[in-house]
């Protein structure tokens, strides 16, 4: 007996979010295998597997049940966790492995009750107009009422975290750790990074936004690359300025600023409108006029 009391003691309680976690794996594994197996019929008609989705799905369910809940007390996301059902209606000892019986239920309830939700219209749409709708109208009553008890399950479940679905309360199986878990140490300084990161990245996002960029990179370029000792008139610019000091491709409706050297009409017109103090990267020169270049510059290089 007290052997028996000991164990219960060892047993420590089931996380909520532990079982929540379960439960989501189960539905992306389903789904998963769901997608794979369709992809083998790509090739073949369209609507091919329509007719017999619902059953398809509860074959695929049912081959899920023999190699997990069936043989291991566990499903797919219970044993990624650690996680596995127990009796919880044994008299003898609190956390015993299920019964057959218990196991055929679960597969009744699981796999059963979702195949006929699905298929259950069908089922009833040849019979007679009067009597299939009372029939849909009863199925959708406790269809309604289920759903009502799930709801009602679940927030018992928050508050005392034993069954995290109805087909685990009807059937008395709970979800229990099947090794006794270690203590979590959180790592404080990976979290002082973390917030440290953070909050640089939203400072930098509130400053970024304030600093003019573009004037910023005009200005580290002409210092970069100086260019000096030509003289402003139109014939150094005919002669020497062949291509955009901005985009540095043959200039396009070409305009000068009142400096040595020549811009694109679309490349000095869009920066002189995002920043009213433009300066000629090449010279630094400020934006006295815009005017178009008299002289024509000859494309023979091209």
């Amino acid at each position: 007996m007290a052997s028996s009391v000991g164990n219960e003691k060892s047993v420590n309680p089931m996380l909520r979010i532990s079982q929540l976690d379960a439960l989501e794996l189960n539905k992306a594994l389903e789904q998963l295998l769901w997608s794979q197996f369709t992809s083998c019929f790509h090739g073949f008609k369209p609507g091919i597997l329509t007719h017999f989705e619902p059953e398809v799905k509860a074959f695929l369910c049912l081959i899920l049940w023999k190699f997990t809940v069936y043989s291991k007390n566990a499903t797919v996301g219970q044993s990624i966790l650690n996680i596995q059902y127990k009796n919880n209606l044994s008299q003898t000892e609190k956390y015993q492995p299920l019964s057959k019986h218990q196991k055929l239920w679960y597969l009744i309830f699981a796999v059963g009750g979702r195949w006929l939700e699905e298929r259950c219209y069908d089922l009833f749409s040849n019979r007679q107009q009067q009597a299939s709708g009372k029939i849909k109208s009863y199925i959708s009553f406790g269809s309604g009422l289920l759903k009502l008890c799930g709801l009602l399950n679940f927030l018992i479940f928050l508050r005392k975290g034993t069954f995290a679905t109805l087909t685990e309360r009807i059937l008395g199986i709970r979800s229990v750790f099947c090794k006794q878990q270690s203590v979590r140490q959180v790592g404080f300084e990976y979290m002082n990074r973390e917030l440290l990161w953070h909050g640089f990245a939203e400072f930098l996002i509130y400053l970024l936004p304030l600093i003019n960029v573009q004037k910023l990179k005009l200005k580290i370029s002409s210092w970069c690359v100086p260019i000096a000792g030509l003289s402003n008139n139109e014939n150094t610019l005919a002669a020497h300025c062949r291509e955009c000091s901005l985009c540095g491709e043959w200039p396009t409706m070409p305009h000068s600023i009142g400096c040595p050297h020549v811009f694109c009409y679309y490349c000095i017109k869009s920066n002189f409108l995002f920043d009213m103090y433009f300066t000629c990267p090449k010279c630094g020169s400020e934006v006295h006029s815009l005017q178009p270049l008299k002289y024509k510059i000859e494309m023979t290089e091209l």
